[in-house]
């Protein structure tokens, strides 16, 4: 007969402040969260989402829109169908509080132990590493001419150091993690979105709402054009297989709804705001610099704030990707706390990005490859989401902390062949498809309209649905 006397031990975790805290070094890496520590609210993702969205890369690509040919309409059309897909970034941090792990450890149900460490060393620590000197370097230029505004001369020592206080601003929000995040990331959001506001109105001084190419692109080349661009825009999303990091603290009880909708509307929102911003600013300026360009119709003195803000908004994101980055390394199987790995991923982009811009072309390579991994993101998002949608977001967070062989999540050998095969097929799919730095045989055939992302996701999810069926019954709680 179960005892009824109260247990203390309770009624001390009910009022214990939770370990999770902004002030403190967050403990917890890529183990399971018990049910004791869980803390928060849904609606404090939208300002994590929002931060990480409201900056340059989505100016940049709402310009390359219309720099491909697109009318301002179709550019902002285009726009918003392509952020459409946060709503899967959305679906897949549900999972987090339902397991109670980040997204490297829940992927082990699609792909095993061992296989899943392939999958987090490629698709988790590698992709990341290269997102974060890509973005650092967006940063350091931006800053590098704020030195300058400033009567610095921005020589190789001064850029050394810029690189490395920008960079070590980023490390420490991640290395002190998930609460800091969640206290930092509203004040950001609104510092961000005032900057933008001012940039907004005096684009929309400038543009020419009338705007239409001199020579617009027709029939096949048309739909090329909108399909690329909305790969473009949608690469944002579907690189975010991670989102579940910032949702496992939520309590188990907390609204799937809402979480999925929280992390959606956050990002969605100020992508499709800030994208179209860069769409209407290629109307009036030359959007292949648009860093410069844009200093041409902004008030000087606010071109300083617009340059800092530019540096803060890649700071968000990047300290979301070197948070990731830091429990990808970790799922690869690499026994080291949280701190040390994002330290060692921080090390590794700085490195990389002082090599690109002070050496060689080296992010120029990285930019390309990135490129091609767009064919491999697709279907790591398909395969996820179609996973939570069978097994109806259910899943056993300790289970999927167990890396011996006995553990549900062995499978065989250590992979689960349903989700591997689903997504080599996959990948392999859209590789037929690509038209970006090559031009794969169905894109040849179709007159370079580029279907990899569509037919790889399709594919994956597809494959998983008819392989992965008896895998998910098998562990499901």
């Amino acid at each position: 007969m179960a005892s009824t006397i109260p247990d203390p031990g309770a009624a001390r975790a009910e009022v214990t402040p939770p370990a999770d805290r902004p002030g403190r070094i967050e403990a917890h890496g890529i183990d399971h969260i018990p049910d004791s520590e869980r803390h928060g609210h849904p609606r404090e993702l939208f300002s994590v989402w929002a931060a990480a969205n409201v900056n340059y890369l989505s100016l940049v690509i709402g310009g390359a829109l219309v720099l491909m040919g697109l009318g301002l309409w179709q550019a902002v059309a285009v726009t918003a169908v392509g952020n459409l897909f946060w709503v899967l970034t959305g679906l897949l941090a549900i999972s987090g509080p339902a397991a109670g792990a980040p997204s490297e450890v829940i992927t082990r149900a699609l792909y095993g132990v061992i296989g899943n460490r392939v999958n987090n060393a490629i698709g988790g620590w590698l992709v990341s590493v290269c997102y974060f000197a890509l973005n650092l370097a967006a940063a350091a230029t931006a800053a590098f001419a704020l030195v300058e505004k400033a009567g610095i001369t921005a020589n190789t020592p001064v850029k050394v150091v810029v690189i490395v206080v920008i960079a070590a601003l980023t490390l420490a929000i991640s290395v002190y993690g998930h609460a800091l995040i969640i206290k930092l990331y509203l004040p950001i959001t609104l510092a961000l979105a005032g900057a933008f506001t001012v940039v907004a109105l005096s684009v929309f001084r400038h543009a020419d709402f009338s705007y239409a190419p001199t020579a617009p692109p027709t029939g096949t080349d048309l739909w090329a054009v909108i399909i690329a661009g909305v790969t473009l825009v949608a690469s944002g999303p579907l690189s975010y297989t991670t989102s579940a990091d910032f949702s496992r603290y939520l309590p188990r009880a907390a609204s799937p709804k809402a979480i999925a909708g929280w992390t959606a509307l956050g990002a969605f929102v100020p992508s499709v705001i800030v994208g179209s911003l860069g769409a209407f600013a290629a109307t009036a300026v030359d959007m292949t610099d648009p860093q410069n360009a844009l200093q041409e119709i902004l008030p000087g003195w606010f071109v300083p704030v617009f340059l800092l803000a530019l540096v803060l908004g890649t700071i968000s994101i990047n300290a979301l990707t070197a948070y990731s980055a830091g429990l990808a390394l970790q799922a690869v199987g690499l026994r080291i706390r949280r701190t040390v790995s994002v330290l060692f991923d921080g090390t590794v982009a700085v490195a990389a990005t002082l090599y690109g811009l002070l050496v060689s072309n080296f992010l120029d390579t990285v930019s390309n490859a990135l490129q091609v991994i767009v064919v491999l993101i697709g279907p790591l998002m398909a395969v996820y989401a179609t996973d939570i949608v069978l097994r109806r977001n259910r899943y056993d967070g300790r289970a999927l902390a167990d890396e011996t062989p006995g553990s549900p999540f062995w499978f065989t050998g250590g992979v689960n062949w349903a989700g591997a095969l689903s997504l080599v097929v996959g990948v392999a799919s859209a590789a037929l498809c690509v038209n970006t730095l090559y031009t794969g045989p169905v894109a040849s055939a179709l007159g370079g309209i580029d279907l990899s992302m569509p037919v790889g996701m399709i594919v994956a999810s597809g494959l998983y649905v008819l392989l992965g069926r008896r895998a998910v019954a098998a562990t499901s709680p």
